[in-house]
């Protein structure tokens, strides 16, 4: 398992775009989510070459593109109508893991693909993107995208052999109902997000899901 780079910040969103920058990536995955907003609004802000960057998703609700729950509407409204870069959504509204599959060997070719960034939630229970603690998802070795039933809705999501092939994977946590799973993911428990082995791991946390000062080594 990789070490997990922990960065505690009180303007996260900046932190988000800092990072971003300073990888420069030309092939990203986007997490959904509410806590993402705040990254996407400053990387929206970037002198960036967008045209050159190919993004992508790490999973989707299956919903149309413009229902409430669509990650890739909030990412649109976010980030991707202010920006010209190459978008591949996810097709929630029909919710078939092979087309999106061959939407990412289009652009990277056969094999898993190596994203440049990955950028990741974290879910109270240590789910991230749509993989679920107990769920079938979760030892998936063969295929890029599956799809999921979950309560709320059905999804798609990449599979961990995709998230473990990524260049850096940054998991962006706010809250303090994500302090326990941060606790849980900084020490390697078996929870999805922490079977998520990239080249490079880094978490950006608020101050409200950070570790509190006796796990302070992780700051």
């Amino acid at each position: 398992m990789p070490v997990i780079e922990l960065v505690v910040a009180p303007d996260f969103g900046a932190a988000g775009a800092e990072l971003f920058r300073a990888v420069a990536p030309r092939t990203v995955a986007l997490a959904g989510g509410e806590t993402p907003r705040q990254v996407y609004a400053r990387l929206a802000a970037l002198d960036y070459p967008w045209a050159a960057t190919q993004v992508f998703f790490g999973d989707e609700r299956c919903v149309p593109p413009d229902d409430v729950a669509s990650n890739y509407r909030m990412a649109w409204e976010t980030l991707l109508s202010k920006v010209p870069a190459n978008v591949h959504r996810m097709p929630g509204e029909t919710c078939t893991a092979a087309a999106y599959e061959r939407e990412i060997e289009a652009s990277f070719g056969p094999g898993v693909p190596r994203f440049d960034l990955v950028f990741l939630g974290l879910g109270a229970e240590g789910h991230t993107a749509s993989l679920f603690p107990g769920d079938s998802a979760l030892e998936e070795r063969e295929r890029l995208v599956v799809r999921v039933a979950r309560p709320d809705h059905s999804r798609l999501t990449l599979t961990l052999p995709v998230l473990s092939s990524a260049r850096l994977a940054v998991f962006l946590v706010t809250g303090a109902a994500k302090r326990e799973a941060l606790k849980r993911l900084l020490r390697g428990e078996d929870i999805p997000a922490a079977r998520v082995h990239a080249e490079r791991v880094v978490v950006i946390a608020d101050d409200a899901a950070a570790p509190p000062p006796a796990t302070g080594a992780f700051r």
